[in-house]
């Protein structure tokens, strides 16, 4: 019975953390910040920023996984097979590039998101190539796109770390790892790497805008 409720709540846990929601989450952080240190957002943006990036990193792609599964093309919907991935991963780095456009061109985000959403778009890019022949974790590659690009986007704009924001996320990110093993998902080293992988490339190019905007 406690194994059949640990595994339930590995899957629960997996589905709240999935990579596609990555995104929405991190939109919705950065909005509350510019919110709080930069000026007051109008309502409808932040209901235009949320629900762009829902529907360009989560809804489409969604929608794309639902027809091919019905279709029979997927055999599961975790797509454990890299041959199934591929078309997935490419049909959503599209949207990831609509995605990128949206922040520069209909919300006018600040530069160092828009280049934090294309460290994230080339770190899905990433993913595409390493799942041909390695299993990379694509949920803690997200979770560790979220903290990186937060982290990023604090120290781009010179903004208070959110330390207790982090930390609890990287406790999460660790019962995230937790779960991924437990259902045989991944290997240690699969989650370990996923998490710094994510981390890195998401936080690269606005770190590198920043030190050389800086110089």
């Amino acid at each position: 019975m406690k194994e059949k409720i640990l595994h339930i709540l590995c899957l629960f846990l997996g589905a709240v953390c999935h990579p596609l929601w990555m995104p929405t989450y991190g939109i919705l952080f950065f909005c509350a910040a510019l919110n709080v240190y930069v000026m007051p957002l109008p309502q409808a943006y932040w209901l235009i920023a949320s629900i762009g990036t829902f529907a360009l990193t989560a809804g489409i792609p969604l929608s794309l996984i639902i027809i091919r599964l019905v279709s029979g093309r997927i055999t599961t919907i975790q797509i454990r097979n890299p041959q199934e991935r591929t078309p997935i991963y490419m049909y959503t780095i599209v949207c990831y590039g609509f995605w990128c456009y949206f922040l520069s061109g209909i919300l006018h985000a600040p530069l160092p998101l828009i280049l934090i959403a294309i460290g994230a778009t080339i770190a899905l890019a990433g993913v595409l190539v390493i799942n041909r022949n390695w299993k990379i974790s694509a949920h803690l590659t997200g979770m560790g796109g979220l903290i990186g690009g937060i982290c990023a986007y604090c120290f781009c704009n010179a903004l208070p770390m959110p330390t207790l924001l982090i930390s609890g996320l990287l406790v999460l990110a660790l019962f995230l790892m937790y779960s991924r093993l437990y259902t045989d998902e991944h290997t240690p080293l699969q989650v370990v790497c996923g998490l710094l992988y994510g981390m890195i490339v998401t936080c690269l190019p606005a770190l590198i805008y920043s030190l050389f905007a800086h110089a």
